[in-house]
């Protein structure tokens, strides 16, 4: 079970997603990319319990959330899968990118009937 992230973490993601506005391309360290990506699936796991659908951000992070109707997977891989990289994630947790946006431009990749996390964005840690 993921932990709760705390506070300290919360306002180091919003100073992460502030310096990625100041970067090229999400170019900053690998060290502050892995923190904020654990940092925003720890978030939406303590939001989102369950096992529905799996988000991951390679190498850093994964985690799987309770999306849509049906109740928690229980063997495997769910059914429902989301893959980004560690910058774009951060873009859609700040509100910066939007969801179809992302999923047009090939930054997003999801299959599933409850792969669409539309409504997961902006967090409301980050308003």
């Amino acid at each position: 079970m993921a932990r709760t992230p705390t506070q300290a973490q919360v306002d180091e993601l919003r100073h992460a997603i502030r310096a990625l506005d100041d970067e090229p391309a999400g170019e900053l360290p690998r060290a502050t990319l892995a923190a904020a990506s654990r940092t925003i699936c720890g978030l939406l796991a303590a939001r989102y319990p369950g096992g529905s659908v799996e988000l991951r951000v390679p190498p850093f992070a994964a985690v799987q959330l309770g999306i849509g109707e049906r109740g928690r997977h229980t063997r495997g891989t769910p059914p429902n899968v989301v893959q980004t990289d560690a910058a774009t994630l951060l873009r859609l947790a700040s509100g910066a990118l939007a969801w179809p946006d992302a999923l047009a431009t090939h930054q997003v990749r999801a299959s599933g009937i409850h792969s669409d996390l539309a409504e997961l964005w902006p967090l409301p840690e980050l308003r």
